[in-house]
């Protein structure tokens, strides 16, 4: 059976399923007394909230529940919305809210804020948000500019993201102040200043120059007794930077990884334990905002140069490895290559260049980090040998990388890069994407022998080995068997 065959199946159980809903919540209305008519409910006072709980139910939620919605139901017009189009106008708002005022001109499937859309629902339930909280805007844009791309109007090089996402107070006001409709931001931009003890001590070596621009004097310290203190407090580097949030056109989705549509639903319907049944009951929408981590952007230098071809862009998309990144770990290499493409984009961006580092939420290859730790076991009791290190993670969990880079170079495309001149980076994954999706890239780099740290060369010689980029060492198969990381029993706890 085809998969429209099976979407048309299940569609039609879903509508069965509903008129048998619709009956027995009849039958409880007429043997129930009305809930309150007030679908506002008041802040929680300090009261355990299990004392307010019924009547706060009952507030938020005094209609029954709909677990869904179709096409034809009465009374539901999606707002239009055209991805790829020219003009923000022409394109539409992407509209999830099932605020009263939008509910029924909702043209996407999901909630906003992705994994933390969860969140949101629990500070609901608590009392602690008002459903019908309207956000003000105000000093809220961007303080540099994004401004639109070629690429934005091209529905086939973005649909991971809304390219409009960062603009939406200005090029969707109307839609917001006049038509009272729950539009909201997917992408925020700001400025900040990056501090590192790595860069401390980088200018303290004369590796890295304080140019007084991107690389600045921190303030002077103070003491306990708030006297000024004379120690040296580092530097501070300039940035821009961007958080984006995933909004996913499905067709273009499923065309980027050579399936169906109609399969893409069933398989996000099916595995999420069929959390959104719009994916299968409403193929008229075609966006759909995961339950997933979003990025960052890390800017270093002049944003406007990020579409500049004559201007040398150095780049690092890195994947999340909050082990490493955040507390050191030295299994692997991730906060070695963070550091060190950090440190080129700075100097790039020193020498009139642009520095551009992409950091991704796909924590352990996008396995999660529970998955990760497992094979960190799994390793370490087999004795930990390069030899084994991708059998360790298929065996525990069935695949070595689930990050699928297709979608990545989505954000490089928002930004209006056109040419990469370094990138820091052995993955050829992530190369492929971006070269693939139109965007060379003059020269690849990995990270220096010198800054590997002993116990992650199980990690490098196993990559090497299996063919990714490597500037310099060969490793041949019985080179794997020797290369052998810490044993546990190497450190008293």
């Amino acid at each position: 059976m085809s998969d429209d065959a099976v979407l048309t199946q299940i569609l039609a159980q879903l509508k069965v399923l509903q008129v048998q809903q619709q009956t027995i919540q009849a039958k409880l209305d007429a043997l129930s007394p009305e809930p309150p008519s007030s679908p506002t409910p008041k802040p929680a006072a300090a009261a355990p909230a299990t004392v307010a709980a019924p009547a706060r139910s009952a507030g938020l939620y005094p209609g029954r529940v709909n677990l869904t919605t179709y096409p034809d139901q009465h009374g539901i017009t999606p707002y239009a919305l055209r991805w790829g189009a020219a003009d923000a106008e022409t394109r539409g708002p992407v509209i999830c809210s099932r605020l009263p005022s939008t509910i029924k001109h909702r043209n996407a499937i999901g909630a906003h804020s992705g994994s933390y859309s969860i969140y949101r629902a629990l500070s609901i339930a608590m009392g602690a948000l008002s459903p019908t909280h309207v956000p003000d805007y105000s000093n809220t844009e961007p303080p540099v500019s994004i401004p639109p791309q070629p690429a934005w109007s091209d529905p086939s090089k973005i649909v991971s993201l809304d390219p409009w996402g960062h603009l939406v107070p200005s090029v969707f006001e109307r839609q917001i102040k006049h038509e009272a409709l729950d539009v909201r931001p997917s992408i925020a931009v700001t400025k900040a200043h990056l501090k590192m003890s790595e860069l401390d001590e980088c200018v303290r070596k004369g590796e890295l120059d304080v140019d007084g621009k991107i690389v600045v004097r921190s303030p002077k310290a103070v003491n306990e007794d708030g006297s000024p203190s004379e120690r040296d407090t580092g530097v501070e580097v300039l940035v821009s930077k961007a958080a984006v949030e995933p909004v996913w056109y499905l067709p273009g989705v499923a065309e980027r990884f050579g399936i169906s549509e109609s399969l893409l639903r069933r398989a996000l319907f099916e595995d999420t334990g069929g959390m959104y049944p719009e994916l299968i009951t409403r193929p008229d929408i075609k966006i759909f905002l995961p339950p997933i981590g979003g990025l960052t952007v890390y800017i270093f230098g002049n944003p406007a140069y990020l579409s500049d071809e004559s201007k040398h862009l150095t780049l690092r998309v890195h994947d999340e490895c909050n082990g490493s990144d955040v507390f050191g770990s030295d299994i692997c290499t991730c906060k070695p290559y963070l550091t060190y493409a950090i440190l080129e984009s700075i100097r790039t961006a020193q020498q009139g260049g642009v520095g551009l580092i992409i950091y991704f939420r796909k924590e352990g290859r996008a396995l999660g980090e529970v998955t990760k730790y497992l094979v960190y076991n799994s390793r370490k009791r087999a004795g930990d040998s390069a030899d084994r290190y991708f059998k360790s993670t298929e065996v525990v969990a069935g695949v070595k990388d689930m990050r699928f880079q297709v979608l990545m170079p989505d954000v490089l495309h928002w930004l209006g890069v056109r040419r990469v001149g370094g990138m820091v980076s052995m993955s050829d994954m992530k190369y492929d994407a971006i070269v693939n999706s139109g965007i060379p890239i003059m020269k690849r780099y990995d990270l220096p022998d010198h800054l590997i740290p002993p116990d992650s060369r199980v990690e490098i010689d196993a990559k090497i080995a299996a063919g990714y980029f490597s500037s310099g060492k060969r490793v041949t198969q019985e080179d794997l068997v020797r290369t052998v990381g810490r044993g546990w029993e190497d450190a008293v706890h």
